[in-house]
């Protein structure tokens, strides 16, 4: 089993394999030649196999060589990342971190999360690029994107770390609620005026906290595909809304917007941070990855 391997042997075999011989694994690691390849011989005699047909002008692994070098080069990958987190947590990041974000999630998750960060780390320079379009991570640089979605999102290769979960809520005035019939259902929404997201015009689809579901459309009265927009035709009681949770934090807690069915969500959206491989990346985009997922997840 490979733990019971020398894991010394399993590295030297690596980095002769990385560097195509043990000529330039040695320049590598400052060691002597013979050490590698006497090193490897002995990892061979103890798996009982052959990993690398050698001689004066050749290296070559063997079937068993190519296997095992996928295995051992993942172990090996682990323990170099383990050993730059350590040598992350005791330096300051510095350098760029490039981050996109749509409009929303800038305005609601990011802009108090980002100053934070920027204040404890002075070194940081955070560029943050705003947009509702979808961008590409890896053809156009950016280290971190974030996205707020209704399902998973697809395998794209990509590290997927999420950030939060939202139930969307009907939202309103109390100046709309007090000139209008009481909501104690979703059913009760179709006699009432709706401010609507939805281009398309589809039904409000709920589910109670105890799985219940149903669907209604109450009356067309405004529709904007911009969450501020329907936030302030809400509050200036024009009628009532889906909105993220979390969009509306300041005003259901300073009671100039009301949850008008706290039993029920219409759905739940899912805001995710994505970043390539984390292996080779610069401690900068690592700590601020990491900043955003505890930030926002406690």
């Amino acid at each position: 089993m490979l733990l019971r391997q020398n894991l010394n042997d399993v590295f030297l075999f690596v980095v002769a394999v990385e560097h195509q011989g043990f000529s330039a694994a040695a320049k590598q690691l400052n060691l002597p030649k013979s050490t590698i390849s006497k090193r490897v011989a002995i990892l061979e005699q103890k798996l009982g196999l052959i990993l690398i047909h050698r001689s004066s002008r050749s290296f070559v692994l063997s079937e068993a060589g190519k296997l095992f070098y996928q295995h051992a080069k993942n172990a090996v990958d682990e323990f170099r990342y383990a050993e730059e987190n350590l040598l992350m947590q005791q330096q300051e990041p510095s350098g760029i971190v490039r981050l996109s974000a749509s409009v929303p999630v800038a305005q609601y998750i990011l802009s108090d999360c980002l100053p934070e960060l920027a204040e404890r780390h002075p070194k940081l320079l955070i560029q943050l690029e705003v947009t509702d379009r979808y961008v590409d991570v890896m053809s156009e640089n950016f280290d971190i994107v974030i996205r707020s979605h209704f399902q998973s999102l697809a395998d794209s290769g990509l590290i997927q770390r999420v950030l939060s979960h939202e139930d969307i809520i009907a939202i309103a005035a109390p100046s709309y609620l007090a000139k209008v019939a009481p909501i104690y259902k979703p059913q009760d929404l179709v006699n009432h005026d709706g401010l609507w997201s939805d281009m398309q015009m589809n039904p409000w689809h709920f589910q109670h906290r105890l799985g219940e579901k149903c669907s209604v459309r109450p009356n067309i009265r405004f529709m904007a595909n911009e969450t501020e927009v329907l936030k302030g035709a809400v509050k200036r009681g024009i009628g009532i809304a889906l909105l993220p949770e979390a969009f509306c934090t300041q005003e259901l807690s300073d009671g100039s917007l009301v949850n008008v069915l706290p039993e029920w969500y219409a759905g739940r959206v899912t805001t995710s941070l994505l970043m390539l491989t984390r292996r080779g990346l610069l401690p900068s985009v690592n700590i601020t990855a990491d900043f955003l997922v505890e930030k926002l997840k406690r």
